[in-house]
């Protein structure tokens, strides 16, 4: 609870718009967030938000495709030490780190289909936090 104290603090003494408006989660553990929220983890100071999706040429459900596509997950990072930007895609999957974290992207909802538009503040991120 201290860490996470600690890293509030940081943040706001930063000017950053970083505060936690999420769960607060454990390693290991997968968790979902809708755009616009963070999560803290448990024992680390550590926060993650998720700003917002880009590039989703992901094929839709209801559409044969030659390729899978990709749509580009937009993250920001902070630890104690540093804050970044990153991305994650779901046409790799590759996780990215940040200091001693790896992040991973499980999933990305709503799925596209052929005759809906997904919405901005549709989407959900299904994230883990490791070390």
């Amino acid at each position: 609870m201290r860490a996470v104290l600690a890293l509030m603090c940081l943040v706001s003494m930063t000017g950053c718009d970083e505060s936690v408006t999420g769960p607060t989660v454990s390693l290991n553990e997968n968790f979902e967030l809708p755009v616009g929220s963070s999560a803290a983890i448990t024992g680390a100071s550590f926060v993650v938000r998720f700003n917002r999706v880009t590039g989703d040429s992901r094929c839709p459900a209801d559409v044969v495709c030659i390729q899978g596509g990709d749509a580009i997950v937009h993250i920001t990072a902070i630890d104690d030490d540093a804050r970044a930007d990153l991305e994650l895609h779901t046409g790799n999957m590759q996780p990215v780190k940040h200091g001693s974290y790896t992040i991973t992207l499980v999933q990305l909802q709503p799925y596209p289909f052929s005759s809906r538009t997904i919405q901005p503040d549709e989407y959900r991120a299904t994230l883990k936090v490791t070390r």
